[in-house]
């Protein structure tokens, strides 16, 4: 069973754009809203250099890191064209105007 987390509405994520959602003893989470309103969770770090995906320019579905402008599918967390990784996505639901992100695995565990 999944544990979800409420961290607010869809109003509270720029369009275009991400917040950050931190959890103890967890990497920080990006939250991003794209231009049609779908809204995704990765860890926020780019599998190139560790930059904060959060920072990044969001265009259709992909983030680009802004470290080293690398594009990263918001769906899958993988580099997209002639880059290769991958960033852990996070799963994302709606619920009641609300948006909620799964728990962490390893916070689950201690719960």
């Amino acid at each position: 069973m999944t544990d979800w987390i409420d961290i607010g509405t869809l109003a509270d994520i720029p369009q275009r754009g991400a917040r950050t959602v931190q959890i103890a003893g967890e990497k920080e989470i990006a939250v991003f809203r794209t231009g049609d309103d779908h809204v995704f969770a990765l860890v926020n770090e780019c599998p190139h250099k560790k930059g904060p995906l959060s920072q990044g320019i969001v265009h259709g579905h992909s983030v680009a890191c802004p470290l080293h402008n690398w594009n990263i599918a918001l769906k899958t967390g993988e580099a997209q064209g002639n880059d290769e990784g991958c960033t852990p996505t996070i799963a994302v639901r709606e619920e009641g105007g609300r948006i909620l992100i799964a728990r962490p695995a390893s916070l689950k565990a201690a719960a």
